[in-house]
């Protein structure tokens, strides 16, 4: 468990002042101060029942807060909630307005430590999204604005403070760091350890959203890269002098809690700035004795549980530190001897403090150890049973259940008891599923970890599933067996999880349709579903008389991986090569169609859609080439590709609007110090729109702005928006991003925004068209984030391009795909693939030779509603 910032606490635990009751109360304030959380709670409680009986309504007020700030400290939130709205109510109904906003803080920070970072900063401004906080009005009747109405200097500190802390879980760092200084500033001793903690952790995270800045960058070639890596290490130091600041402030005040808190943020800030040598090993060595010497020093309470635990589990300093309870750590920075005994430490004090969560917690590592470090299964085994039967029946702690079941499926799976390890990865898979959208959203730091501590679950079910499912299957026969129909849900929940980790928000949940896939197969369709799993890939095809069939791709991932960056590009080199090579596409339609032909024949499929995984998102699947036939696949079937069928529109619509929106930009850009080329047939491909569209609206060049955009939508709404621009796709949203005039650019983030709350609604686009799209080459994310742009930005359906071609050709192809999709009984997917057929017959119609080269149609790819 990650120690993070303290939180700004600003009542006190307050003593009893009736007689017959000051013996219960301060034994329980003696308890608390203790550490041992349980006994004070006991206490309270019965004298709250004494405060009730005799209608002493004040110290009931005061019990309740006691109670309240107790639960939160041990992680109930729940019952920490109901306290705080008691007290609430009867501090408005005693009009004790300066006591009711440090109330709503206290609330705001509960509903901030498990996950629910909306509803925090709605208590504490009113406002949720701050952009800059100069400026910023808060709402009347928030902890912020009721803090400097009553001229409450510590309840504003505390305000401004804990919204640092849920812009912080929210991702939004440069806002969190702005309301943490705006707190700092005020240089309250009483304040200054939590906000320099606070402060520590906000800049470790942008550094760490910067460096994956970095990483896409470098991908994309961009020399921003440099510029990236540069703001990540000035983060990085910022946030090594904060701890460093926070652990003084400790020392000063003899906070050997806080000491402990900020000498472990410094050694994980150590691994995760290792690649700048922010902090010398030597100082590194000291930290860890300085911690392990306090430990010994504090009296027991659950973040000594959690110290201990996080000092057992660092990595040796050659390892990649993620997350230490799903990785298996080749060697621990600790003697395997001492660290077990750190564990049996925090097993021992959680006991003690009868905590239930730290004893799970602290249980459930230890038989990590000994699944990783020692190979001791056996008693792996008997420990992560204890610390899900703690997690579960006890307090039905989803957030750390999820491991202990996943722990004790790889545990027996190590064993080879595949069959009883299924049901505890479905158990981790269904807890998952429930708390997806809190830990994918609410948490950005979880998602810098999605690959370590979420995506690993679903692959490992998957991969039993299917086996399961295939055991018996020694020829391409059908499969219905459950377990396949389980892989199948396993794997679409996985799609949609990525998406969700890959844009941060929860805007896609709203399309989410539960039909399975199934009830949306149509004569003449089928549809291929691939997982990339260790040392092989599983390729599942579903027919439309809902016949399943599994075929295994007995490739470890970088040899695939290897294969599919060869035919990619050999592609992209078509500009420079006359004649196109077809060996590589020959190789992958044997591995990926050549299994299905038979079935797809005898069911005659005319129609295929892709549902594809990892790496495979960058086959343009058109281009694979049958060697038998002499034919790339799209001569023979219309081809389409969703993310996820869950978040697909299966509604045919005919588009025969005459109405569309086109936003284009010819000329040369530069963004980010990156050169984006003039695309010079960008006004052929326009004029071939508005020759299509009676009712068009152009906005080019300088007149594509973002304001002109949405004062545009605001007014009309249009069935087809057609951008005839530079698109580039990263590894993370922030990179993704449209070309606009004026060397400006509209990330896919705010064009979801404008188009989502605007009078053009999500059922009134029925097409995005992209045609100049560029993805980062072996990138899957960025690949990613092209599946996922017709979702993100309200539309059923997206038109793009994996590589930007910027011809003529393009402009034939755009031209004859709206003719054509105009047409009644036409299908997207039909109208595309009859685009694409043209320039593949270039030679006959002579309108270009070269374009029959895969170069400049394969690249197109429809994606969402193919109907």
């Amino acid at each position: 468990m990650q120690l993070t910032s303290p939180q700004l606490s600003i009542g006190k635990l307050v003593q009893a002042q009736a007689p017959d009751a000051d013996q219960l109360v301060n034994k329980g304030v003696e308890s608390y101060q203790a550490g041992n959380f349980r006994a004070a709670i006991q206490s309270w409680k019965a004298a709250l029942e004494l405060y009730t009986q005799k209608k002493n309504y004040n110290n009931v007020a005061i019990a309740n807060e006691n109670l309240a700030r107790t639960y939160q400290q041990l992680g109930e939130n729940e019952q920490a909630l109901s306290y705080w709205e008691q007290v609430n109510n009867y501090y408005r109904s005693q009009q004790n307005w300066q006591k009711v906003g440090r109330i709503l803080t206290e609330i705001a920070q509960a509903y901030s430590s498990f996950g629910q970072t909306g509803k925090a900063i709605n208590f504490l401004c009113g406002v949720s999204d701050a952009k800059n906080i100069e400026n910023l009005a808060c709402q009347q009747g928030s902890a912020l604005k009721i803090a400097s109405e009553q001229q409450d200097k510590a309840g504003e500190i505390a305000a401004l403070g804990s919204l640092g802390e849920a812009y912080r879980l929210r991702g939004n760092y440069d806002v969190a760091i702005q309301y943490l200084e705006a707190a700092k500033k005020t240089n309250n001793q009483t304040y200054n350890f939590a906000i320099l903690n606070s402060l520590g952790n906000a800049h470790a995270s942008r550094a760490q959203l910067w460096n994956l800045r970095t990483k896409s960058a470098q991908q994309q070639s961009i020399s921003k890269a440099r510029e990236f890596q540069q703001k990540a290490k000035n983060d990085y130091q910022q946030a090594l002098e904060y701890f460093q600041s926070s652990l003084k402030e400790a020392r000063q005040q003899d906070n050997k809690s806080g000491e402990i808190r900020s000498l472990l943020n410094l050694i994980q800030l150590f691994y995760h700035s290792k690649t700048i040598s922010l902090i010398p090993q030597n100082q590194l060595q000291e930290n860890i004795q300085e911690s392990l010497e306090l430990l010994d020093k504090l009296p027991d309470s659950m973040n000594k549980v959690y110290a201990a635990i996080n000092l057992a589990n660092l990595p040796a300093v050659d390892e990649e530190l993620t997350s230490p309870l799903t990785q298996c750590l080749a060697k621990l920075k600790l003697p395997n001897a001492q660290a077990k005994e750190l564990f049996n430490k925090a097993i021992n004090i959680s006991q003690r403090l009868q905590d239930s969560r730290s004893e799970s917690y602290a249980l459930g590592a230890l038989g990590h150890f000994y699944e990783c470090q020692e190979k001791k299964y056996q008693q792996a085994w008997e420990l992560t049973n204890k610390a899900i039967w703690l997690a579960d029946q006890k307090l039905k702690a989803k957030d750390s259940l999820y491991l202990w079941e996943w722990q004790a499926g790889r545990v027996l799976e190590a064993q080879n008891r595949n069959i009883e390890a299924l049901p505890f990865y479905q158990r981790a898979y269904n807890i998952l599923e429930e708390l997806r959208s809190d830990i994918l959203i609410a948490d950005r730091d979880f998602q810098f970890d999605f690959r370590d501590i979420i995506e690993p679950v679903y692959r490992q079910l998957a991969q039993l599933q299917l086996e399961f499912a295939s055991a018996s299957n020694t020829s391409n026969k059908q499969l219905s067996s459950p377990a396949l129909n389980a892989a199948l849900t396993t794997i679409n929940s996985l799609r949609l999880a990525e998406i969700q980790n890959y844009f941060g928000n929860d805007c896609i949940l709203t399309a989410i349709n539960n039909k399975n896939v199934t009830e949306v197969v149509e004569d003449n369709t089928a549809f291929i579903s691939s997982i990339v799993l260790k040392g092989k890939t599983g390729v599942i095809l579903i027919l439309p008389n809902q016949e399943r069939h599994l075929q295994w791709i007995d490739k470890n991932q970088e040899t695939l991986r290897q294969e599919i960056t060869n035919f990619y590009t050999g592609l992209v080199r078509g500009k420079r090569d006359v004649n196109y090579n077809t060996k590589d596409a020959e190789n992958l339609y044997e591995l990926i169609i050549r299994p299905f032909e038979d079935d797809l024949s005898a069911n005659k499929i005319t129609t295929l859609v892709f549902i594809q995984d990892s790496f495979l998102r960058n086959v343009p699947m058109a281009a694979l080439y049958d060697k038998k036939d002499k034919k790339y696949l799209i001569e023979k079937y219309a081809i389409a590709s969703t993310p996820s069928l869950q978040l697909t529109s299966t509604q045919k619509v005919n588009i025969k609007s005459s109405r569309a929106l086109i936003l284009a930009v010819s000329q040369e850009a530069k963004i980010d110090d990156k050169l984006f080329e003039a695309l010079t047939n960008v006004p052929l491909e326009t004029k071939a729109v508005q020759e299509l569209f009676a009712n068009t609206k152009k906005l080019e060049n300088q007149e594509f702005t973002i304001s002109n955009l949405e004062q545009e939508i605001q007014n009309t709404s249009y069935p087809i928006i057609h951008v005839a621009t530079h698109a580039q796709f990263g590894t993370i949203a922030e990179d993704t991003f449209l070309v606009t005039g004026n060397n400006d650019k509209l990330t896919i983030n705010q064009l979801e925004t404008l188009l989502r709350q605007t009078n053009n609604s999500s059922n009134l686009v029925e097409l995005l068209a992209l045609t100049a799209c560029q993805t980062a080459v072996g990138d899957d994310r960025s690949t990613l984030g092209l599946a996922g742009v017709a979702l993100q930005a309200g539309a059923k359906s997206a038109m793009a391009s994996l590589w930007s071609v910027g011809d003529e050709s393009t402009a034939n192809l755009v031209a004859e795909f709206y003719s054509k999709l105009r047409e009644s009984k036409m299908s997207k997917a039909q109208a595309l693939q009859i685009a694409q057929l043209k320039l593949i017959n270039a030679k006959e119609t002579e309108i270009d030779i070269q374009y029959n080269h895969p170069y400049y149609w394969a690249p197109f790819i429809l994606i969402g509603n193919w109907l």
